[in-house]
């Protein structure tokens, strides 16, 4: 249900692109959808992650400039602007915090030496500054349809990618503790 939840926008703005091939009513789709999902997490949980929070301001920014000046520049670098902040976080929470921010996500579920949350902290900004990079490239390159079968299914199968690749860097560090905390919870 959370995987729902998390792609509820995305797919309702995939939908009505693959209905309309209208970039500005898909816009309009994932702004109302996005609100929706944010409102209804509120509601359900009492809680919103800051990821979603973040999302939302970015989707209501950038989807507003695109539907009030019916540019669809605004809602291209959308993924680009979420990306790179994920990034700066990543890269500040390493420089002025006691633990960066992977390390505060998953060292519940994980006991891994220092350096390693160190060099995964490092490889997730890395990894969310790409992203952006690739987002405008592709934006700018390929037609407008191209851009949102990518932005839909490109930037998950790159994500997938990632985090395979990070647990295959991982998986020397894991003890038998942390392989039988996540059978449990899965």
């Amino acid at each position: 249900m959370k995987a729902f939840t998390d792609f509820f926008p995305l797919i309702l703005f995939f939908i009505a692109y693959q209905y309309t091939k209208d970039i500005i009513t898909a816009t309009g789709v994932l702004v109302i959808a996005s609100a929706i999902q944010v409102s209804y997490l509120w509601i359900r949980f009492r809680k919103v992650e800051k990821m979603h929070i973040i999302t939302l301001v970015l989707v209501l920014f950038f989807g507003g400039l695109t539907i009030a000046l019916q540019d669809e520049t605004f809602i291209k670098w959308k993924p680009t602007a979420v990306s790179w902040i994920f990034a700066v976080a990543l890269i500040f929470s390493q420089l002025f915090t006691r633990k960066n921010l992977v390390q505060r996500m998953m060292e519940d579920n994980l006991e891994l030496p220092a350096n390693i949350w160190t060099n995964i902290n490092g490889l997730a900004s890395a990894f969310f500054f790409v992203c952006g990079v690739l987002n405008i490239w592709i934006a700018y390159t390929f037609s407008q349809e191209f851009w949102v079968n990518f932005k839909v299914f490109g930037f998950i199968g790159l994500n997938i990618l990632f985090v395979i690749g990070i647990g295959l860097y991982i998986s020397p560090y894991i003890s038998e503790k942390d392989a039988s905390v996540s059978k449990d919870e899965g």
